[in-house]
């Protein structure tokens, strides 16, 4: 039984408002944000194989990033679909074909360079137990629920809310079937993998990953992503 990252990076990123290229191939110290988040996969032990879902155009220049980086465990870079959705099929299709449904999949986003070590492990041991992993994070503010008139109706206890990041991991057989209902459904939209494990009638388990785990998608997730990057190397150098 393999373990493989469903890694998706199809997006065009224009909430980051980038001219020149999509926000997953923006540099930090010379460095695109894909290959950050590819380099977590490839560095942990217990991964396989990367199967990398990207923008079609972007096809060789990603090949071209994998040899210099020397990503390894990339084991096909594949064109994504008209939806995340798509996207996501395509990527479970070309695992299954590649390592077998018997595998465990770790879908995660291109532009979450953030994951670490310790994420990834655990939701490998609670997929082994329970089927699935979906990573959460406590919610930090409060949460209220309004209506249509935007007047607040209901102020959610903050203690048993939390927000829903990736990666979400699953055995391969299970996503791939909730994928085939939805599409024999008129191809039934969803906003993540876990809603529609979830609407098929599935349980779902959490694993908490760390608060900094975030998705770069607007200007500002790229200074806090940089600051942390930065941090960490000030720590190394000086011992902090």
């Amino acid at each position: 039984m393999a373990n493989v990252a469903v890694i998706f990076a199809g997006g065009t990123g224009q909430r980051m408002n980038s001219k020149t290229k999509p926000k997953q191939f923006l540099e930090l110290h010379g460095k695109p944000i894909l290959v950050y988040t590819i380099e977590h996969f490839q560095k942990h032990k217990d991964i396989d194989g990367v199967v990398l879902v990207i923008l079609e155009s972007w096809i060789d220049y990603c090949k071209e990033l994998i040899e210099q980086y020397r990503l390894t465990k990339v084991k096909a870079v594949i064109a994504g679909g008209d939806t995340g959705q798509s996207s996501i099929y395509n990527g479970l299709s070309k695992t299954a074909e590649l390592f077998g449904d018997d595998s465990v999949v770790l879908i995660h986003d291109g532009v979450r360079p953030l994951i670490d070590e310790s994420t990834i492990t655990n939701a490998l041991e609670c997929v082994r137990k329970n089927g699935n992993a979906i990573t959460v994070t406590p919610a930090i503010e409060t949460v209220s629920m309004i209506d249509e008139n935007c007047k607040i109706v209901d102020v959610v206890d903050r203690s048993k809310c939390f927000m829903a990041r990736a990666p979400q991991c699953f055995r391969l057989k299970d996503i791939l079937s909730v994928h085939h209902k939805a599409k024999a459904e008129g191809n039934k939209q969803f906003i993540d993998s876990a809603s529609m494990m979830r609407y098929y009638g599935y349980d779902l388990y959490t694993v908490e990953g760390a608060i900094e785990n975030i998705k770069i998608t607007t200007p500002s997730d790229y200074y806090i992503f940089r600051a942390i990057v930065d941090a960490r190397e000030d720590s190394q150098i000086f011992g902090l």
